[in-house]
């Protein structure tokens, strides 16, 4: 927390706006806060401090909201889990032992443990919905430009990254969703504008959905038992409820789009790493940053354009494929994680990997969640269950390009079926 602000907030007179009051704590990546330091999660940042608001701000500002918090992230949103050696490790509330995900992991965990309703939060191939898995709340990776990154950036990491937050509910998730959705002035692409506000689709009739589902990730590897049983039984109750249900999958192959995903991330990685340090008149190198960052900095470094220009060209391909695959399918279900979120400091003992191999170890957990990133689908982590370990279960559900309509009307009856309002983790603001 910001001790300075919260102190101000409880000072000052309530700003105007629908959400007038209500606290709400920033990722600390790019937070876009003027006059707010923002770590990034690295030593590299510290004692940087952005000197404008970026749009998500402003229009949090503008509906009444108040910034009373920086919510930890990796080290420049990179990795799986919130462990750095800036700020040490954050965990789910769920367990002190356990790993909030990443890379909004304080986010996720900030919302679960009660202390803000919502948080911001960012998602380049996985990083609103891991967290929101491993701590129990929800979390909308929306599409592609439907929020906008403006003024600082227009298709971060190609295209994949997006913005939003991570929140407790579907209702305050969809609106959310009208507060920060819209274009800003020089963003590279429109969606159209949704039909009527998101809000108002939270208890409407999604219809009769043809809903395909599968538990095996993508990299062919079998779920954890209990994530593939709850996948399962998530189907089940889709059927129940009227919908065409049946087990089908996308084809992706994996080793090829893991090779791309390794260079699109590491040359994006390094470009942002080195326009950052040069612009503060600083060199990255093993003092500032962690062993496995400045392994993928030092690769991406050597992506050639070509190689680039491939990359980009193969995830064009596995986006027609997803084209295909949703001409038949409204939704797609799968769990958010193929396997239960790690021990803390499990990712420490890599030390410097290779970034393919980082992002091979993460396969069999992570596999469903990075596609959608470069198709620029929606997708949303829904906590409907519960491990007998007391973890939270996300499901994950991915709609067409610019329907997230279709998710918050499926997602709100969801909720209403399975609703987690009741559960309470072990660290939170109530006792």
């Amino acid at each position: 927390m910001d001790g300075d602000r919260t102190d101000a907030v409880a000072d000052a007179a309530l700003p105007d706006g629908p959400f007038s009051g209500v606290p709400v704590a920033l990722k600390d990546l790019y937070h876009g806060e003027a006059g707010r330091a923002c770590g990034n999660g690295s030593r590299l940042s510290e004692g940087w401090v952005p000197t404008s608001d970026s749009s998500i701000v402003r229009r949090l500002k503008a509906a009444g909201f108040v910034t009373v918090a920086r919510a930890t992230t990796s080290e420049w949103g990179i990795m799986g889990t919130t462990e750095t050696a800036a700020c040490g490790p954050t965990c789910s509330p769920w367990s002190r032992d356990h790993i909030a995900g990443g890379s909004s992991g304080g986010s996720a965990s900030a919302v679960g443990a009660g202390i803000v309703p919502i948080a911001t939060a960012s998602d380049g191939g996985g990083s609103i919905r891991i967290p929101a898995a491993c701590c129990g709340t929800v979390g909308l990776k929306t599409s592609r430009g439907r929020v906008s990154f403006g003024p600082e950036a227009a298709d971060p990491l190609f295209g994949w990254a997006v913005r939003f937050v991570v929140s407790r509910s579907v209702r305050d998730t969809a609106a959310l969703l009208d507060v920060l959705g819209g274009p800003e002035p020089g963003d590279p692409g429109l969606l159209p504008a949704p039909a009527r506000p998101f809000a108002a689709e939270v208890g409407a009739d999604p219809g009769r959905l043809r809903i395909a589902w599968t538990a095996t990730p993508w990299n062919g590897a079998d779920a954890h038992p209990e994530h593939a049983a709850a996948t399962e039984r998530t189907a089940t109750l889709l059927a129940e409820m009227g919908h065409h249900v049946e087990e089908a999958r996308p084809s992706i192959d994996w080793e090829p789009y893991l090779r791309c995903m390794t260079d699109l991330w590491s040359v994006s990685t390094a470009a942002g790493i080195d326009a950052f340090a040069h612009w503060l008149e600083r060199e990255p190198g093993p003092d500032n940053l962690e062993p496995a960052t400045l392994a993928m900095l030092e690769y991406g470094r050597e992506v050639t354009a070509y190689a680039t220009l491939a990359a980009m060209a193969h995830v064009n391909v596995v986006a027609r494929q997803m084209g295909a695959f949703f001409s038949d399918w409204d939704v797609l279900l799968t769990p958010t994680l193929g396997h239960p979120q790690k021990e803390i400091g499990a990712y420490a003992k890599q030390g410097a990997i290779a970034p393919r191999d980082l992002f091979a170890s993460w396969s069999d957990q992570e596999s469903f969640l990075p596609a959608f990133n470069s198709t620029g689908q929606p997708a949303i982590s829904l906590p409907l269950h519960q491990a007998t370990s007391g973890l939270p279960i996300g499901m994950h559900l991915v709609a067409r390009l610019g329907d997230e309509a279709t998710l918050i009307r499926l997602a709100a009856r969801l909720e209403e079926a399975l609703p987690w309002a009741g559960r309470t983790p072990a660290s939170h603001v109530g006792g």
